[in-house]
């Protein structure tokens, strides 16, 4: 969506069905069409100029280092990133702090005055990022009696959790991410539009001759 908003024709792709995604998808190995799309002799055949790309970022999350199995998960940063290297359009890989990114740009919510999420992913690209300035994290909305501004926040208006623990309703994930049409449990696994208009504007072709 946020790429939609920054003036992009957006095609999706995941291996698994999105039934909710609001733009053209294809059910498909992301990974295998990379892999086909940099063995073309002319990769702009396809109609693409920018590729952005989200690998899995279960192994390199928080979740995975508490509970110790994060060789459980793929690491697909690599591949992917050597894929769109040879492939040769401007690119965009997103991830999870930790991830292995390569001079990424972070970018959070509280730099979204729109957002109510405090969520930090970060950005690599082979076009040069900026990212906006980052403001000091506000209090987060809680059930636990034992935080010391237990009580204090509305979750209606304040900052709040969006994570499969969560503490808020979908109602209020959906619209402290900006994400109205996702459920629950897409919330918590997507990343705030906000982050990818950012970002898409940067990548606009006449930004890019610039």
């Amino acid at each position: 969506m946020g790429y939609h908003r920054a003036g992009w024709d957006v095609v999706g792709v995941d291996i698994a069905p999105q039934p909710n995604y609001p733009f053209e998808f294809a059910q498909e190995d992301a990974v295998a069409l990379l892999r086909d799309y940099a063995e073309h002799p002319n990769v702009r055949a396809f109609g693409f100029d920018a590729i952005h790309a989200s690998p899995p970022c279960q192994r390199f999350s928080d979740l995975a280092k508490r509970n110790r199995n994060a060789d459980d998960w793929p690491d697909l940063i690599g591949p992917v990133r050597d894929l769109l290297r040879a492939i040769g359009l401007p690119y965009v890989i997103e991830n999870v702090e930790g991830a292995p990114l390569v001079d990424p740009i972070v970018l959070c919510g509280v730099s979204f005055p729109e957002l109510r999420v405090i969520r930090h992913r970060l950005f690599e690209s082979n076009v040069p990022l900026e990212a906006p300035p980052h403001k000091k994290h506000p209090l987060v909305f809680t059930h636990d009696k034992r935080k010391a501004h237990y009580g204090q926040l509305d979750q209606d208006t304040a900052y709040v959790q969006v994570t499969g623990g969560g503490n808020c309703t979908v109602a209020n994930k959906r619209e402290a991410m900006g994400v109205p049409w996702m459920t629950g449990a897409e919330a918590n696994e997507a990343i705030p539009p906000a982050y990818t208009e950012w970002i898409g504007r940067q990548l606009l072709p006449q930004n890019q001759s610039k």
